[in-house]
């Protein structure tokens, strides 16, 4: 190792001893005969004094490094003179008499200081992401990610939850944003889809007896962005068998209890509010209402509709994804749909068949939603010859779902987080980009890599590619 401590590890009980610290210069202060650099790394920061005697070379080194050099330095733990001491930092009441300095790498003008009141355009932040990283401000809110990430996995792993990878290269099965398409070299004109959500794997893992899965997940939506949307996001997915809605909202208002407690020290009030569809519709006119006071506000949004009317398509489409399941008291009617006396009917009786759907809220903002899935392979059918979808292009699009359902599947359901969108009010950011290490824009642009971009006529050659001529070139 370079170092013998990191900045944490320094404390009182070295006073004396000697040390070796590694980090980037945080600042450099020239008082003459005394020379001040204050060394930072992940952990916090220690300052260094350096004089003329007995160590002259290494004075005059210290001259010579600026703003964010990289350097190790090696010296012995003093206490700092009284009224000098600093309570903002963890080694305020030390400092590090310098003996031996090396520049492990120096630096460049900055194009922006690092530092965590800056004025300057996110555009230039995210193409120099790792100065704008270099922040505390940044790196605290990936460390709160990190922590809510752990313990998530530490409840779900305590509940009997197995964390189980499902595939990044999948089928198209468009429902909703459009997929991410991913040529096929060895299968000409073929596509890959990067999954939008694991929804059909997980189902497939409650078919094939896991019982209870979770994972946090990589998914990919092809659509227009806004402050709160990525075209790649993280998901906390879960699911479970032998359950119905009730399993799931304890288990939700339980697991976000034990992490906000062990991230935040903040007690979560427990059960969450619950409102009817219909009545947030009606008492704020909103499915996502922002209600009541204080740093948290849960509820749940229970009974959403089955169907929606899509006008520009004049068709009906599922308001969560059709594998959703309808209200117990509910399936009748939806059976009754396609029988010659009830035909004419049909729309009236589809707008009041319910989800067994549920979504919950956070001052506002949907950061979860789930239901109880459809596990029988008539009601699936049903669902989706009311969507439009054939025999024939279920069986395309879904069949390796339909065939495991024949073969016993346990009725199920679950949820999903998402995980950019809940850290960003955690950390009371604003936008989901100040939460993810490396995001794109609103246009869909990696400001530091310069993604998307063209690519070689060989490589596109080799997926039997044509390209159309840029008519912005």
């Amino acid at each position: 190792m370079l170092r013998t401590h990191t900045s944490i590890e320094l404390n009182e009980t070295l006073v004396g001893k000697e040390v070796e610290v590694c980090g980037w210069v945080d600042s450099r202060r020239d008082h003459g005969k005394l020379i001040f650099i204050d060394v930072r790394d992940r952990w916090g920061k220690i300052q260094v004094v350096f004089t003329p005697k007995p160590y002259n070379d290494t004075y005059n080194l210290a001259k010579q490094v600026h703003n964010e050099y990289v350097v190790k330095i090696k010296g012995e733990i003093n206490l700092r003179p009284k009224g000098t001491e600093n309570p903002n930092i963890s080694t305020g009441n030390i400092e590090l008499f310098g003996k031996e300095l090396e520049i492990l790498s120096s630096s460049e003008e900055l194009p922006f200081l690092v530092e965590d009141n800056i004025e300057v355009g996110e555009e230039i932040r995210l193409f120099h992401r790792y100065l704008d990283l270099r922040r505390r401000v940044m790196l605290e809110k990936l460390l709160i990610r990190h922590k809510c990430n752990y313990f998530f996995r530490e409840f779900l792993n305590d509940k009997g939850f197995l964390e189980i990878e499902t595939p990044f290269l999948t089928k198209s099965t468009p429902e909703g944003a459009r997929d991410f398409l991913v040529p096929s070299r060895l299968n000409p004109s073929k596509f890959y889809a990067l999954p939008q959500s694991p929804q059909l794997f997980k189902q497939i893992l409650m078919a094939s007896g896991i019982e209870r899965y979770f994972q946090i997940v990589r998914c990919f939506r092809d659509e227009d962005l806004r402050k709160d949307r990525q075209p790649e996001f993280t998901q906390l997915d879960i699911e479970m068998s032998f359950i119905d809605e009730e399993d799931i909202i304890f288990l939700v208002e339980e697991m976000i209890d034990y992490v906000f407690r062990k991230v935040l020290g903040i007690n979560i009030v427990r059960p969450f509010l619950r409102l009817d569809y219909q009545e947030a519709l009606a008492k704020y006119g909103t499915d996502k209402p922002d209600v009541g006071e204080g740093d948290y506000r849960f509820l749940w949004v229970v009974n959403f509709p089955m169907f929606e009317y899509n006008e520009e398509e004049k068709r009906w489409q599922a308001c969560h994804h059709p594998f959703t399941s309808p209200k117990e008291e509910d399936i009748l009617l939806l059976e009754k749909i396609g029988d010659r006396p009830i035909e004419q009917d049909k729309d009236k009786i589809l707008k009041n068949i319910r989800a067994r759907a549920y979504d919950l809220i956070l001052n506002g903002e949907e950061v979860a939603g789930g239901s109880i899935r459809i596990h029988s392979p008539y009601l699936q059918k049903k669902v989706f010859s009311i969507l439009g979808i054939s025999d024939l292009e279920a069986e395309e699009k879904f069949g390796f779902l339909l065939r495991a359902f024949k073969y016993g599947v346990p009725p199920h359901g679950g949820i999903a987080f998402g995980l950019d969108r809940l850290y960003t009010i955690i950390t009371r950011s604003e936008s989901i980009r100040e939460v993810i290490a490396f995001p794109k824009t609103q246009k869909g642009i990696c400001p530091l890599t310069s993604a998307p971009s063209m690519v070689e006529v060989r490589q596109l050659n080799e997926l039997s590619i044509k390209v159309g001529e840029d008519k912005n070139r």
